[in-house]
């Protein structure tokens, strides 16, 4: 199976474009909660960007996209979508957005073409124009040949592309992304990012939120890492990366006693920025280094350490995750 990448991101323009998002201050604060889900932040996504917010669960991603898709009232604090005050005006707000959510919200008494004609009439299409809609999204999405199925018929990554078809069927402004390939397979997921990277290249403004550091790695133009509703880093992926100040990763299996090796591969190996001890595996974040791995052999076979296995790589999205977030699981 071949993987399609993200291709290297041109030069960024210095040109502005206009913002299709922005929050100032944007706080919630849930009845009974102790802290803020959202701590005052404020955010600019540009028209046409594909933005990916990060986070451990409970970190505030999703509260942020509740706000901003008029499903969570703010707090306090200020949010426009299109130039569109969503606290004042949610109603004109839901007319700018499409959102898919991270569960099922496809009628299930309703064939595939109806889920996508009946949408198209309650956002004022006329019937005739409704029809020709949905049969072309249909065609788009490759879901024409399951039209007059029902949509128990769909595997996840079809009701998810038709959902996706759904969200889009008016042109909105934004399209709100949550979790959208969660539970899906391989190619459903790679289907997916197809999708999306069409979508945007027409214009289409994405904010997605995702679980998957990969995706976020090759979707999204600028990524937010947040944690207890602030973000910590927003940067473009590859920058974001380059805050580790490591060149390369290098994960590392030997016998004996964790703490002691970490300190006789320090010693032996100055280039070592950072040591994450994983169990019974330490992480190294390795500044540029010459004849790294034969120095890293030697250092622990040196202080009394069998190596098991030894692996490098180029630092990851999850990496920087890591180092921001910490490794602690999360309800």
């Amino acid at each position: 199976m071949s993987v399609t990448t993200r291709e290297p991101a041109a030069a960024p323009s210095h040109a502005p474009r206009a913002p299709m998002i922005e929050t100032v201050a944007l706080t919630k604060v849930y009845p009974g909660g102790h802290a803020a889900a959202v701590d005052r932040l404020d955010l600019t996504v540009a028209s046409a960007e594909v933005f990916g917010l990060l986070g451990p669960n409970g970190a505030g991603k999703t509260t942020t996209a509740g706000m901003l898709t008029t499903r969570v009232v703010p707090t306090s604090g200020q949010a426009h979508v299109g130039g569109v005050d969503v606290i004042s005006e949610p109603a004109r707000t839901k007319q700018l957005i499409g959102a898919v959510s991270q569960t099922n919200t496809l009628d299930r008494q309703l064939t595939v073409v109806e889920n996508l004609y009946f949408h198209g009439r309650l956002f004022g299409f006329a019937a005739g124009e409704s029809h020709r809609r949905a049969d072309e999204l249909l065609e788009r999405f490759q879901l024409a040949d399951w039209a007059d199925a029902s949509v128990y018929a769909l595997s996840g990554g079809m009701a998810q592309r038709l959902m996706v078809a759904r969200a889009i069927f008016h042109r909105p402004a934004v399209l709100f992304l949550d979790e959208p390939t969660a539970g899906l397979d391989p190619q459903s997921r790679l289907a997916l990012w197809d999708l999306v990277r069409e979508l945007n290249g027409d214009g289409q403004t994405i904010l997605l939120t995702t679980h998957y550091m990969e995706e976020a790695d090759q979707l999204c133009d600028r990524v937010a890492i947040m944690d207890h509703g602030r973000i910590l880093a927003l940067d473009d992926p590859a920058s974001l990366k380059l805050t580790l100040g490591a060149a390369t990763v290098v994960t590392i299996r030997a016998q004996g006693d964790q703490e002691a090796l970490a300190g006789a591969l320090r010693e032996a190996v100055p280039e070592i920025a950072r040591v994450r001890p994983d169990g019974e595996v330490l992480e190294l974040q390795v500044r540029e280094a010459q004849r790294l791995v034969p120095r890293l052999v030697a250092a622990a076979e040196q202080s009394g350490h069998e190596v098991l296995d030894i692996s490098v790589s180029e630092p990851t999205l999850e990496n920087v995750f890591i180092a921001l977030t910490g490794r602690a699981l999360r309800e």
